[in-house]
């Protein structure tokens, strides 16, 4: 599939079952319009016929007012963004009338009350294309596309979206703070300074104290940020007393940039989702968790919202997934994601629901991510076992609640729990394993 085809966004919905009217004609006067950079920044453009100027022409006018040179002009892409949806354009889609449909969108993607959708008002933002690869990242040597990157993975960063473990949310502050203050700085004028900027302007907010998850307990006690700023500071001494000659800014930015690609779900899209909760207790009551499900070239993510940490990790060559739409009133929609696990020694295939009505963004996006990595993954055989490490960015399978499955070599069947010794007993003869398509389940179940 050609770059031109790519893209995240869905067939439009069908004009009887839209919640406002379709555009029915093109503005064609010359119009304000503001492109948002992550962060605080835009750029200014006077377009004219904006109703029906696409994000392809738009791309020209926003990289020659950032000085984007063309080797450069598929590192990023045009998204609609807002609190509630976040989507990636294609090149052929008009910006102006899918905000005339954006309610539309948000009825159909979102579980947002009616109010909160008669609210939102999606902002068009300048960010990294979804499908440009991490490799290629590394190589770019322009420092306002390099400076583009970083400010974004930096956001994601101190948002708590990218999880990762102290001693690496430690070092990016340290090198955010070396970016921005320069390096050389004796200890009085490097406190002050910190102290001007506080910790939440370098390190992720339910770290510093601004919001929840692990360290929600400590909160606002000095100790602890006092200890945060220490080690932050020296963090930057062992930055700025590092090697005879100073880093050029270029180096420090592709050192944050090369520290983040260490993070499997760096480059992702994310998705708002809940998957089901193991139940608990006499009564064995269960509910639902908040996830967030990153998808990249590489694989799919399924994130802790509450705890920043990941629940599971796979690369496409270790899943299989299916969509599955909503069959009767109150139904959800949902994506399954089968992988290979294993039961009181016994391999299975597991399945774990996520409940989103996102589910057909999510798998319209895996399905052509695979199909972009096709070629590559030609020839791999089974699917690899998963690792399972003490961090932040490994998988806590243990944690899901999944169905599992095994193959008898006549059918698929669930795999039972028996009141016993071991909730999973082992067979007499274990019966043969081989993997099986989501869908297939979904039929035999």
């Amino acid at each position: 599939m050609e770059g031109d085809e790519c893209g995240r966004f869905p067939p439009e919905p069908s004009e009887g079952k839209s919640q406002r009217g379709s555009v029915a004609s093109s503005v064609t006067r010359a119009q304000d319009v503001l492109v948002y950079l992550v962060g605080d920044s835009a750029v200014h453009l006077c377009v004219e016929g904006v109703g029906c100027v696409s994000v392809q022409e738009l791309g020209h006018s926003v990289r020659e007012a950032l000085h984007i040179p063309d080797s450069a002009m598929d590192v990023f892409a045009f998204w609609l963004c807002s609190p509630l949806l976040e989507l990636q354009l294609k090149p052929k889609h008009q910006p102006y009338k899918l905000c005339r449909q954006w309610q539309d969108l948000l009825y159909r993607f979102t579980e947002a009350s009616e109010e909160d959708i008669s609210q939102d008002e999606p902002s068009l933002q300048y960010r990294r294309n979804v499908f440009y690869p991490k490799s290629k990242e590394l190589q770019i040597e322009d420092e306002g596309v390099l400076r583009l990157l970083y400010d974004e993975a930096r956001v994601n960063i101190l948002a708590g979206r990218f999880p990762c473990d102290p001693e690496t949310w430690m070092g990016l502050g340290a090198l955010s703070f070396a970016l921005e203050l320069g390096i050389g700085l004796d200890d009085q004028k490097a406190t002050a300074a910190l102290r001007e900027k506080k910790l939440i302007s370098f390190l992720p907010v339910h770290v510093s104290g601004g919001g929840g998850g692990l360290f929600s307990t400590l909160r606002g006690k000095g100790g602890r940020q006092a200890g945060l700023e220490h080690n932050l500071l020296e963090e930057y001494r062992k930055i700025s007393t590092s090697g005879s000659t100073p880093l050029e800014p270029t180096q420090r930015l592709r050192q944050y940039l090369s520290t983040c690609h260490s993070l499997p779900y760096y480059g992702c899209a994310f998705f708002s989702g809940e998957i089901d909760k193991p139940a608990q207790g006499i009564l064995y009551r269960a509910g639902r968790k908040a996830v967030n499900v990153g998808i990249s070239l590489e694989g799919v993510y399924v994130m802790d919202v509450k705890e920043k940490h990941v629940l599971l990790g796979l690369r496409f060559s270790e899943l299989s997934w299916d969509h599955s739409y909503p069959e009767g009133e109150g139904d959800s929609h949902i994506l399954w994601l089968e992988f290979d696990g294993e039961e009181a020694g016994t391999p299975v295939n597991k399945l774990l629901k996520i409940y989103s009505k996102q589910a057909e963004l999510m798998s319209g996006l895996i399905e052509f991510c695979v199909e972009l990595r096709s070629a590559a993954e030609e020839g791999n055989g089974r699917r690899g076992k998963l690792r399972r490490q003490n961090s932040v960015v490994c998988s806590r399978i243990h944690t899901l609640n999944t169905i599992s499955y095994v193959d008898n070599g006549k059918e698929i069947k669930r795999l039972k729990p028996k009141r016993a010794a071991s909730f999973f007993t082992r067979q007499a003869q274990p019966p043969t394993y081989s993997a099986v398509h989501v869908q297939e389940s979904l039929e035999q179940r």
